[in-house]
């Protein structure tokens, strides 16, 4: 087994930069450095001519157009300019929101501050897999719902939603449907028409590119959507969102999308085998182990578990120098508190101190997955020994969860 540590399997807090992205970049981190905006020379006209190009590549992976395509900073940027773009803008329609308990705290954060300006938000309860139903959704609509956001997939669990299904649920009721897909745009097939998605959020630097850059999908047909600027000034894309284009970030992002979209399909199931093949391997290795989210409806590369009778924060840090995992997300990994998400899927309290989450990428092996399951299982067992409540199960037969 030859492997070099330390090993990372931690994709969905961020990915590596493909060489490819960066051999993209490079020329406009040096000779051609113009403005975008500076349509009047050959230095502008070549950033200009970059950025759509990078526009064209972004619209092609979700299947939508080059003119629907906000650049932004990220997706955090792009689920502000969502939600509260539309909360302000349709506010005369109504002041309702659909959410989920479960989705990232960009989300979340976002929707508990248009609470204090007014808005009324419905946080829906996901079902023990982290998912939502049409059916929930539907039953939550009023006549002064204007905009539902869900994800697409879960960053903790991977857990997808049924967002086709949602789609049409939005449709017919003449409600704007926003969807953060920041995990699963690029590693799975995302088409905004065929899902009826009306605002998407999406990454960079989940898929291989670069950090700093993201972008949002704003349908302009059946229904042309329309949001209240967040970021005044030059009146950039197309006054959506103000603000020098990052030239050489945008060229990353096309290039990382045009990349998953040609590789997709074959790395996604190269990934899912070494997924699950860790998966196999951590639980015939140990008892009292528990999968976070469905067993299915996942992402490829996401397996959330959790090690009864240990901190999950105490197995990470053991397994610090040999193997970059998370106890949780990345945004909220400084935060002691359980997982706002595995609560919300009634996972119980014990249980969700002690998860761990694995998220698998381009660039991992077998021999990382077969020497990373092999040392997880060696520290799980090790702190067990370590553990008073482990301890009293085996003499009293008291569970610690």
């Amino acid at each position: 087994m030859t492997v070099n540590l330390p090993i990372y399997f931690d994709n969905n807090a961020t990915t590596p930069l493909d060489k490819r992205v960066l051999e993209a970049m490079m020329p406009y981190l040096g000779a051609d450095f113009g403005n975008a905006a500076s349509k009047f020379h050959v230095f502008g006209r070549r950033a200009e001519a970059a950025v759509e190009k990078a526009r064209c590549q972004v619209a092609d992976l979700i299947g939508a157009k080059s003119e629907e395509i906000i650049f932004t900073s990220g997706a955090t940027e792009s689920d502000n300019l969502a939600i509260k773009g539309v909360a302000e803008m349709y506010r005369e329609k109504g002041n309702h929101i659909i959410t989920c308990m479960t989705e990232h705290k960009a989300v979340i954060d976002t929707c508990k501050y248009l609470e204090t300006k007014g808005c009324r938000i419905t946080w829906l309860k996901p079902d023990e897999y982290g998912r939502v139903t049409a059916e929930q959704v539907e039953g939550a609509i009023t006549d002064r719902t204007i905009l539902i956001s869900l994800m697409a997939a879960n960053n903790e669990t991977g857990a997808l939603h049924p967002v086709a299904e949602i789609g049409k649920v939005a449709k017919n009721h003449g409600v704007i449907f926003h969807s953060d897909a920041t995990q699963a745009a690029g590693k799975m097939p995302v088409n905004v028409e065929t899902m009826g998605i009306d605002l998407m959020s999406i990454s960079a630097h989940k898929m291989y590119g670069p950090k700093g850059i993201g972008g949002l999908y704003v349908r302009r047909h059946g229904p042309r959507v329309r949001l209240a600027i967040q970021m005044h000034g030059g009146g950039h894309e197309r006054g959506k969102r103000s603000g020098t284009l990052n030239v050489p970030g945008i060229v990353g992002m096309g290039t990382a999308c045009d990349i998953a979209g040609s590789e997709m399909l074959k790395e996604s199931g190269r990934i899912a085998t070494l997924r699950d093949r860790l998966q196999e391997e951590i639980l015939n290795g140990l008892n009292d182990v528990a999968l976070n989210g469905h067993p299915t409806e996942r992402l490829p590369n996401t397996v959330n578990l959790s090690f009864a009778y240990v901190e999950g924060e105490s197995v990470v840090l053991s397994l610090a120098n040999e193997l970059a995992v998370s106890t949780g997300s990345a945004c909220s990994s400084e935060s002691l508190e359980s997982s706002h998400v595995l609560m919300a899927m009634g996972v119980p309290e014990a249980m969700a101190h002690s998860s761990i989450r694995f998220s698998l990428g381009r660039f991992n092996t077998t021999d990382e997955v077969d020497y990373a399951s092999e040392r997880v299982v060696e520290v799980v067992r090790r702190r067990r020994k370590m553990s008073p409540v482990k301890e009293l199960q085996e003499v009293f037969g008291v569970r610690g969860t």
